[in-house]
């Protein structure tokens, strides 16, 4: 695997080199938003839609605050935590020195999104005077670790990054082309999504390398892991929705209504394939779902791509 072109002009183009510091206005005072109302579908429900406005205003902010802490512990707890595996060659796979070097710039790149992240959050917090609730990133680590115990630990860890950096991209590409978003809160995504696309094409490559040597055994318990995988990283964050609409003048049985009439199985796993697509089609390229009870695995989880029919394309 050469990574080499990849990576060939971090130096002069990594956002940890050249970003500026990006730096909040008040833009939310001349109606920008802080997170696209389209990607909060909640918000739709009709008992949130009476809500007073101040209250559906806060609910956006404190949306943009999630985002942001889901994918600043993403990228620190478990992207970092996997590229590590890569640059250390902790699994033991002969990794070249190349791309061993390549999954450092990863790491300090990682390390720049999550302080961004946090950095910006916490910039929208004292303008806008909208508290943070208090997050908390493990039940979502516990899903992704639950999701890989039949595997090595770091076998395991290798294919979160892969599957998170390979989707990463599709959760970053609404918010910079969004016009009903504060101007600086676009900058900062579509920073971040500029290096992931880098990110994302290393992480193909390095799939196709991985499955390469993995043997018979760890390719069919690695294929039935992918499904759960996949779901615990991309399935709604319930308890930070719940927790945020209890904060408004909703009463608990409300609260409950709202999330089970809007994230139903169905439109949850839609999500899940449309956010997935580029994953899902990378392992249909490497014969994952022919892999005994993988397919049923993946149907199983809504995860089937419709366009190739539940077959491989």
């Amino acid at each position: 695997m050469n990574s080499s072109l990849i990576f060939g002009k971090w130096y002069e183009r990594a956002g940890v080199r050249t970003d500026p510091h990006r730096t909040f206005c008040a833009e939310v005072e001349s109606g920008l938003k802080a997170f696209p109302l389209k990607l909060i579908p909640h918000l739709a429900h009709p008992l949130t839609e009476k809500l007073p406005e101040e209250e559906r205003d806060a609910v956006v902010t404190r949306r943009f605050y999630d985002y942001m802490n889901f994918v600043a512990n993403l990228e620190a707890k478990v992207v970092n935590r996997g590229t590590l595996v890569v640059a250390f060659d902790q699994a033991g796979l002969d990794i070249d020195r190349q791309l061993r070097l390549d999954a450092w710039k990863i790491y300090c790149d990682e390390a720049h999104h999550a302080h961004t992240s946090f950095d910006m959050v916490d910039q929208v917090e004292r303008a806008t005077g909208v508290a943070g609730l208090p997050y908390s990133f493990d039940h979502t680590l516990d899903r992704l670790d639950g999701s890989g115990r039949a595997l090595h630990p770091q076998t395991a860890q290798l294919l979160q990054v892969v599957v998170f950096e390979t989707v990463v991209t599709s959760l970053l590409e609404d918010i910079p082309n969004d016009e009903t978003v504060a101007g600086t809160i676009r900058e900062v995504v579509g920073d971040h999504a500029r290096d992931e696309r880098r990110h994302h094409a290393f992480y193909t490559r390095f799939f196709d390398f991985l499955w390469g040597v993995m043997d018979e055994d760890t390719r069919a318990r690695s294929a039935r892991c992918l499904p759960g995988i996949i779901t615990a990283c991309l399935s709604p964050d319930v308890p930070a929705i719940r927790n945020s609409l209890l904060a408004t003048s909703l009463t608990p049985g409300e609260v409950d209504q709202v999330i089970g009439e809007t994230y139903t199985t169905a439109s949850v796993q839609a999500d899940l394939r449309a956010s997935a697509r580029h994953t899902l089609k990378m392992f249909y390229d490497h014969d994952v779902l022919e892999v005994p009870g993988a397919r049923e695995d993946f149907a199983k989880a809504g995860l089937l791509l419709p366009e190739a029919g539940g077959h491989h394309g």
